[in-house]
């Protein structure tokens, strides 16, 4: 099982990246567990400052900005 962190306070890229997360986990037929990090603390905990960000499996993959979702199925897929 894939363990998913997506970084980012709430706004409506960091929600669209939870869901395409999820989408793609669902369509790839693979189990993850979704872990939405608002505190910003832990957010720069992980390096980044522009979210939204994923971290996979404890690796940041994503940082700023939308991703592509064939770059998200690449990540949960590796």
């Amino acid at each position: 099982m894939k363990d998913v962190k997506v970084l980012g306070p709430g706004c409506a890229r960091c929600k669209a990246t939870e869901d395409m997360v999820r989408d793609q986990a669902a369509r790839l037929g693979l189990a993850v567990t979704v872990e939405k990090v608002t505190d910003y603390a832990a957010i720069a905990g992980f390096g980044i400052a522009a979210t939204p960000g994923i971290v996979v499996d404890g690796t940041v993959v994503h940082a700023g900005g939308l991703p592509k979702p064939e770059d998200v199925a690449r990540w949960l897929s590796a």
